[in-house]
């Protein structure tokens, strides 16, 4: 376990592996956790930083002042990777985190050389409805009021918008993320991912992008592959079939190894 204390706040991450560093980025309600079999692999030819956001995970704010919202991440990335002297890298996201990537490349282009989504939403609107509900605060202040009923709305989230292949270890995985969370940083996150829409400015983002998305998945709508397309020309789009919005868990094998190979190759 490792941190970094910037002027905003302390960023838990782990690290491993050697070679060129890579990024990655979890969603909402997530930590570096949901990264573990991923650093491993991609760690035999690659330094990985696993980061958890501001609010999540083992990571902290100093400023009571903080929002813990999509831009203030954005910013984050950029912090750690000039505090720990990385010049560029590629950025990893799942959910959340790769809105957060993408809206880094539009941002900081000269940080980084790659983006990868995994069930990302380009636009907030194509987020679940239930989701949305968490964003605001009267319901969020509700939830955390009586945290038994959290436990069992997100409880139930995690268990109905998750495929067979990944359920108890994906229930088991969010309750504790979630022990680690403040209200703010519950609803402030997916308050500003719903009002999100990065079509605009997508057309900024210059750099190799892949975009990887589940037929199944409940919690983001998989149109948001078409709306990556549409913006980004380069991007490709990987489709999978039989899996939800956690990819790396439904499909693990695959998802390594197509990570890898795109990390790997040289783009012209």
């Amino acid at each position: 376990m490792a941190s970094l204390v910037t002027d905003q706040g302390i960023i838990h991450y782990e690290t491993h592996g050697r070679g060129r560093p890579v990024l990655l980025l979890h969603g909402w309600l997530g930590s570096w956790q949901l990264y573990r079999r991923t650093i491993e692999n991609l760690g035999k030819d690659f330094r990985t930083y696993a980061l958890d956001f501001w609010g999540f995970g083992e990571s902290d704010t100093i400023k009571e002042t903080q929002l813990f919202a999509v831009d203030n991440f954005v910013e984050m990335v950029a912090q750690f990777m000039d505090n720990m002297g990385i010049a560029k890298a590629p950025l990893i996201g799942h959910s959340m985190g790769g809105t957060v990537s993408l809206s880094t490349a539009i941002r900081y282009p000269e940080k980084v050389v790659k983006v990868v989504v995994i069930g990302s939403p380009i636009v907030g609107s194509s987020l679940n409805f239930f989701l949305k509900l968490a964003g605001i605060p009267f319901i969020a202040a509700l939830l955390f009021k009586f945290p038994p009923l959290l436990k069992l709305v997100i409880g139930m989230i995690a268990y109905f918008l998750s495929t067979p292949k990944d359920r108890s270890a994906l229930t088991r995985m969010i309750m504790q993320d979630l022990s680690q969370m403040t209200m703010n940083s519950f609803f402030q996150s997916i308050g500003t991912l719903r009002r999100t829409d990065l079509r605009p400015m997508l057309n900024k983002v210059t750099v190799p992008t892949l975009g990887m998305y589940g037929r199944w998945d409940m919690i983001v709508h998989p149109n948001q592959s078409k709306a990556l397309k549409a913006g980004v020309s380069q991007a490709q789009i990987s489709w999978y079939k039989d899996a939800g919005h956690f990819i790396m868990m439904d499909s693990p094998d695959r998802f390594n190894g197509e990570l890898r190979d795109f990390l790997s190759m040289k783009h012209t």
